[in-house]
């Protein structure tokens, strides 16, 4: 067999490197434009930051390729023809596969802004979107971040660790309100203040300004503002990279390239995983295109199995995301609606600090079984969190045990005597009393201490 991957992301690469261990005679050959290695693109504010070498977000050394007869070629895919099972690449070669898979991931969304054209505007999501934004911002004062979610708070944070003033434009009344509730985003709120990020809420981008050489010099806003700024950085979400999948009308596309529960696309022989993928049915609580780093890990490695003779249909399982604000830290597990849904209660607690937070989602109805958890500033275990979800544990069985979760070092502070208290108070008709602490301590002192 004779595998053809587009592209070397987490998708690829770890469907390459699961083929390899399931059938060691396979031939693998690997494509991308972008970058001639594969590297961790989660990282790359660390780069633009200082905090690592661009050599250092290499989860795999250059030797590693060859010892394990992966051939990596970069170049662009330009044109797929599925009858004749080969792509074009912009070097004027062609390439042969036996079986293809479409790992593309995503580009950054650009809804049609006047001047989002201009030298200096851009969004974040590889190598290149990097390299252009440590060209583009040298030596500047101020840039402009559009968009409240996780790649607007990523830009905020690298410009402001070289001294320049981000100023971030969100246009719902708080910070990422398609997830966080509104308490949770005030703590997030709390960090731009902490770090003189200045904010402004209900106010989008109207307009991108130009000077005499074609670079952007100011932003216009819905509020009729005008924002002098040298770079502005798109950060409203990013979209399916249909480039290649487009060149081949066999290959149907909808928001993404359409896959089954085994991901395979409507042409034999042809599958789609990651980023770019579309599921046709997605599993019930389940959306039908999943970008996130974990997900795309896991579809590689369910296609490896497919492609290997093991048929095997996706299952995502638990919900999982974690991200950090500034030096504040986030996980969700499960369902966690950023608003009121009917049947759902939620327990939050948050330190008075305003620096840590946990949100409990529970049914309403009896037995009040856990559905989802929000972390902010303090660490929950996702093993133990997952588990309470699948097994359908009421909530005052997750609360009394809540130090089974907490994943924070064995002598920072601990807050379950502090949560216990407060949703006993919030919750009087559902009386619990704490039953297990973490780690050593936990296991040392009686539970009435």
């Amino acid at each position: 067999m004779h595998l053809v991957i587009v592209g070397n992301g987490i998708t690829g690469v770890s469907c390459a490197l699961a083929v390899r261990r399931l059938q060691p005679e396979a031939h693998i050959t690997l494509v991308s434009g972008e970058s001639a290695h594969h590297y961790s693109r989660t990282a790359l504010m660390y780069v633009y930051m200082g905090h690592l070498r661009p050599q250092d977000i290499k989860p795999y050394e250059d030797w590693f390729w060859q010892e394990n007869r992966l051939t990596l070629v970069h170049a662009t895919a330009t044109a797929l023809s599925t009858r004749d099972n080969r792509l074009t690449l912009d070097n004027g070669t062609t390439l042969a596969y036996d079986q293809l898979l479409l790992a593309t991931g995503s580009e950054s969304r650009r809804p049609d802004w006047p001047g989002q054209h201009l030298a200096g505007v851009q969004g974040l999501y590889g190598l290149p979107d990097l390299d252009a934004m440590a060209r583009d911002t040298h030596g500047i004062s101020r840039g402009v971040v559009v968009g409240g979610g996780l790649i607007g708070v990523e830009l905020a944070e690298m410009l402001h660790s070289r001294g320049i003033e981000p100023v971030v434009l969100v246009r719902d009344a708080h910070y990422w309100a398609s997830v966080l509730p509104p308490e949770e985003a005030n703590l997030v709120d709390r960090q731009f203040e902490e770090n003189h990020v200045p904010v402004r809420y209900r106010t989008e981008l109207a307009e991108i300004l130009g000077d005499t050489e074609g670079r952007v010099c100011a932003v216009r806003t819905s509020a009729g503002e005008e924002i002098p700024c040298q770079w502005v950085g798109l950060a409203v979400g990013v979209t399916p990279n249909l480039t290649l999948a487009r060149t081949d009308p066999a290959v149907e596309t909808d928001r993404g390239i359409l896959v089954d529960e085994y991901l395979r696309t409507s042409v034999p022989n042809v599958w789609a995983a990651g980023d770019c993928a579309q599921h046709r049915r997605p599993s019930a609580g389940q959306v039908p295109i999943e970008q996130l780093w974990y997900t795309g890990r896991m579809q590689g490695e369910t296609v490896a199995h497919s492609l290997c003779g093991q048929p095997t249909a996706y299952r995502r399982g638990v919900w999982f995301n974690s991200a950090k604000f500034f030096n504040l830290e986030y996980q969700t597990y499960g369902a966690a609606p950023a608003g009121p849904v009917p049947g759902v209660a939620s327990f939050y607690w948050e330190h008075p600090s305003g620096r840590a937070a946990v949100r409990v989602y529970f049914g309403v109805a009896a037995p009040h079984t856990v559905l989802g958890f929000n972390a902010l500033g303090l660490r929950l275990r996702q093993a133990v969190c997952e588990q309470w979800i699948l097994a359908q544990a009421p909530v005052t069985t997750v609360l009394a045990h809540l130090g089974a979760a907490n994943f924070d070092p064995e002598f920072f502070p601990q807050h379950e005597p502090a949560m216990l208290a407060a949703f006993n108070r919030q919750f009087p008709q559902l009386p619990v009393a704490l039953k297990q602490r973490k780690g050593l301590l936990g296991r040392l002192l009686p539970s009435h201490i």
